[in-house]
């Protein structure tokens, strides 16, 4: 068994009155990439911003159990939220470049912690741009506008941007979504490139990407965590009846 990397327990989420997520236990492994899967409004991206607290931005929000990164409580008294987003960094399902250069994107969020040498910035750029695949298709035009690259080009960017402050963890809520094929299976390349340097959480709606790339696979149903096992096992033999249901089809 891979080492724990985020360890959540009984993990309640209400939205006013509404309760969205339901005592959720699970364990995400290092260098794994886990999947969320179930249907809309099942509570899988709700969870997924749990784990770097960007549900604390949702007014109404109440949230209780625990989270812990690396045995830390990530919502203990004195955590520097800046610092956890640092550390578990996210890439959500539309791209969204900053209306800046492509360099500026990238070099954003070292910027913000501190990270001021021109020499340092240069060498975080070509590394996290190399990092997300895309360094060859931009080196040669970094002072250009991000939004003048395409759907899966801005994608990989703000992958690199995530990337670019060194998080231990990845975020992914749907990442694919808006893109073409092509893309889509550029990304998925990607992530399985990733995970030997990061510890991958994506969200999906697509069984086959799941079944592809997650080496974890977690069912969400109504707020609650159904079954969570290695992806094969959860394809080709889940235990619960619901799960079955949505895998075949049946519902969703």
């Amino acid at each position: 068994m891979s080492e724990i990397k985020i360890h959540t327990k009984n993990l309640d989420l209400y939205y006013g009155d509404v309760y969205a997520l339901k005592k959720v236990g699970m364990d995400i492994y290092r260098h794994n990439v886990t999947a969320l899967i179930g249907p809309s409004g099942c509570g899988k991206s709700t969870y997924l911003k749990t784990l770097n607290r960007m549900n604390d931005t949702v007014a109404g929000v109440k949230i209780t159990g625990d989270v812990f990164l690396d045995g830390e409580d990530v919502y203990g008294k004195g955590v520097d939220v800046t610092i956890l987003r640092k550390k578990i960094g996210m890439v959500f399902q539309s791209p969204n470049p900053f209306p800046m250069s492509i360099y500026d994107n990238v070099t954003y969020g070292p910027r913000m912690h501190g990270v001021k040498k021109r020499i340092v910035l240069d060498e975080i750029v070509e590394k996290s741009l190399q990092d997300a695949a895309i360094w060859d298709e931009v080196k040669d035009r970094l002072k250009k506008p991000a939004l003048s690259l395409s759907g899966g080009q801005q994608q990989r960017l703000c992958i690199a941007r995530a990337l670019a402050t060194q998080p231990e963890v990845l975020l992914m809520d749907e990442p694919t979504s808006a893109l073409d094929p092509i893309s889509t299976t550029k990304i998925e390349e990607l992530v399985s490139q990733l995970k030997r340097k990061y510890s991958i959480v994506i969200v999906t709606h697509n069984m086959q990407q799941a079944a592809r790339i997650s080496d974890y696979t977690a069912f969400f149903l109504l707020g609650e965590l159904i079954e969570n096992k290695k992806t094969q096992a959860i394809f080709s033999a889940p235990k619960d009846s619901r799960t079955e249901d949505y895998i075949t089809g049946r519902f969703g």
